[in-house]
């Protein structure tokens, strides 16, 4: 089979790092970011979780590295340590596919590990680096790092170092980089205060933007109304009916992951649990029992949808539905990936119909259903009774638009003027009818 990355001009080594990869052709993502990567280029790519924008950036990276240079040429922030250590993984499975362990070097630096130890290991400066932004600084603030010889400066999941407030840092690093550094962004999304952020440091980048499709063709989306049980209940229901290989809960925040999780494990079901909250060890505690299948189910916070990489997610069940489109899209993409199969299950109520709606108009397609003494039974959608009432107030409206107003006011004017407005709604009407 043909390898399509020797379209890019890759070193022969770095061709056979994509070979021993199995890597035969590139994601969207990578097509159109490495050529300008590979030219200097400073580039904005927009895709989500799973998209192969890790690979999109490390391959060209690694084939520019210059290996008689022994000073840091390459820094790569994250937001979460799992993020950066997952990264971390990456690299290293590069330069050991490369042969090239004596030669190119990398680094790990993360919060909660021994500082004084990091310190020690950069007095031989590292080509790469990869870490938390807080704790890059630290090195660079302690002296122990120099990142003025940084070619490439690489933020993946920009929104979400926003949102967990490292921006800042991030921000402070790159005070410290040479000032015509190639940029490297990645972000789901483009918050308006990135914006602001971009236009400090890029000029005239590439931006690059994936119209992820909302779901893959091999995902089935089921809607449950909430209808005053509550959610433990209802999930409690689902998990009579569904084998996960691994499920994650998501829920609008820690104190609700907490209040749930708790409510499941008193019914009987073991569920991990995974947010910000949680102490550093505590997080890498739960996050080797997931990957030691020790759990069926994970209850979660949107840090799971972005922040670490969870493999093997079959089922992924909505506690409670986001407020905004995007983050629905990242949770349910955690699941039927790489050609798997995969169910969302998400409890609704009414305050949800607005999303749902949002999403319906995107093209996407939910299936009604009602779960209870574990079984699964159709249900109507939230808008059939309501489709039928939408038809006919709109149809009140341009009735009333086409009324002839009359000039003199006669008596029995209102009375003549409804009867002309019900005449025109019902050929409305029956012209709609005519074309269903």
């Amino acid at each position: 089979m043909q390898n399509n990355f020797e379209q890019f001009g890759f070193r022969p080594v770095m061709t056979e790092v994509t070979e021993d990869l199995n890597f035969r052709k590139p994601t969207e993502i990578q097509q159109r970011v490495i050529p300008a990567i590979l030219k200097g280029k400073s580039v904005i790519g927009q895709s989500h979780t799973g998209s192969g924008k890790t690979h999109a950036y490390l391959l060209p990276l690694f084939n520019q590295l210059d290996e008689s240079r022994r000073e840091v040429q390459v820094v790569i922030t994250a937001p979460t340590r799992e993020l950066a250590t997952q990264i971390h993984e990456e690299v290293k499975k590069i330069i050991d596919f490369a042969d090239k362990k004596q030669i190119w070097t990398s680094k790990l630096l993360v919060g909660g590990t021994d500082k004084q130890k990091a310190i020690e290991k950069l007095k031989v400066p590292p080509h790469v680096v990869v870490g938390t932004p807080g704790r890059i600084l630290d090195m660079v603030k302690e002296d122990a790092l120099s990142i003025y010889t940084t070619e490439t400066f690489v933020i993946d999941e920009a929104d979400l170092m926003l949102d967990l407030g490292f921006i800042n840092d991030v921000d402070q690093l790159l005070v410290r980089a040479h000032r015509d550094v190639q940029l490297l962004v990645f972000s789901a999304t483009i918050p308006q205060r990135l914006e602001h952020f971009f236009r400090k440091y890029l000029e005239n980048p590439l931006h690059v933007k994936i119209d992820d499709a909302l779901s893959p063709e091999t995902m089935e989306h089921r809607l449950i109304p909430l209808k005053h049980r509550s959610e433990a209940e209802i999930i409690m229901e689902i998990s009579k009916t569904i084998q996960p290989y691994l499920a994650i809960i998501f829920t609008n925040g820690k104190d609700l992951a907490d209040d749930l999780a708790a409510s499941l494990q008193q019914k009987g079901l073991d569920v991990g649990i995974i947010h910000g909250g949680l102490k550093p060890r505590e997080r890498k505690r739960v996050l080797k029992e997931i990957q030691d299948l020790r759990y069926q189910y994970i209850v979660a916070t949107d840090l799971a949808s972005r922040g670490i990489d969870i493999k093997g997610v079959s089922h992924v069940i909505n506690a409670q539905l986001p407020k905004e489109e995007d983050f629905y899209i990242h949770r349910v993409g955690r699941t039927a990936r790489a050609g798997m199969e995969g169910t969302a299950i998400s409890l609704y109520q009414d305050s949800d119909i607005k999303l749902i709606d949002k999403l319906e108009q995107k093209g996407l397609a939910f299936t009604y259903y009602d779960i209870r003494n574990g079984e699964w039974k159709e249900a109507k959608a939230w808008n059939e009774r309501g489709l039928r009432t939408k038809t006919v107030s709109d149809a009140d409206t341009e009735a009333w638009k086409k009324v002839r107003k009359t000039k003199k006011v006669k008596p029995g004017y209102k009375k003549k003027m409804k009867k002309q407005q019900e005449n025109i709604k019902r050929q409305i009407l029956k012209k709609q009818n005519k074309r269903k």
